[in-house]
């Protein structure tokens, strides 16, 4: 199987856990009583794991140069700490199938800019009809999941 396949593989298996973190996440809100805590204690739970995965690779690389990344690049944490707090918050009121549409839109409309201006790096891609009616697509299953 070439590399193509199974980054595919494991972005639709990303997918798939972050289908299944929004409602768990709630459920530990609903459990706990405070939102915002719930967000903490998953994003504690992931630095963790991540942490342990650091570890058992025997090095830490990379530690030395963060003093050298620019400060802007460390809000990846604080939009990631948006998004679990918006999931969580919105599974409950939404669904989790409209919910996740909501995601994928606003993710598709992000990137479609991103893309356009090769932001962070990425390389540039037209706004084209197909990628406009992809977009389009998804915001038609957004309205349609809540008829």
């Amino acid at each position: 199987m070439n590399s193509f396949w199974i980054a595919l593989l494991v972005v639709v298996a990303g997918g798939m856990a972050l289908g299944l973190q929004a409602p768990v996440n709630s459920a530990l809100s609903r459990a706990i009583g405070d939102g915002v805590t719930a967000a903490m204690v998953s994003f504690g739970v992931g630095f963790v794991a991540l942490a342990a995965v650091v570890a058992v690779r025997g090095s830490w690389p990379g530690f030395a140069a963060l003093r050298l990344a620019p400060p802007w690049l460390f809000a990846g944490g604080l939009l990631g700490g948006f998004y679990v707090w918006s999931a969580l918050s919105g599974v409950s009121r939404l669904g989790v199938v409209t919910m996740t549409a909501a995601l994928i839109l606003g993710q598709m409309l992000v990137a479609m800019l991103l893309d356009r201006f090769g932001a962070f790096g990425v390389p540039a891609s037209a706004i084209n009809w197909q990628r406009l009616v992809a977009v389009a697509l998804v915001g038609a299953g957004l309205v349609m999941s809540r008829l």
